[in-house]
């Protein structure tokens, strides 16, 4: 697994309360929401690279491994 970071992150507590209830739909936790998030911007802007540091099976795939639109 490739090495993880951390950062601080300041966000409005309305915003991540909305944030760990779309987690909790999803059965992820909130880091992992904040990160497939990101992963789904990335991805649909053409910023996201081949092959991510996070160590991807596909870059089409998300979490669950299904195809993204």
């Amino acid at each position: 697994m490739a090495a993880r970071r951390s950062f601080l992150l300041r966000v409005d507590p309305e915003l991540l309360d909305a944030v760990q209830r779309w987690a909790n739909d999803d059965l992820r936790s909130l880091n992992g929401q904040i990160e497939y998030l990101l992963r789904t911007a990335l991805r649909e802007s053409g910023r996201l690279p081949k092959r991510s540091a996070a160590g991807d099976d596909s870059p089409a795939a998300d979490s669950h491994g299904e195809p993204s639109p």
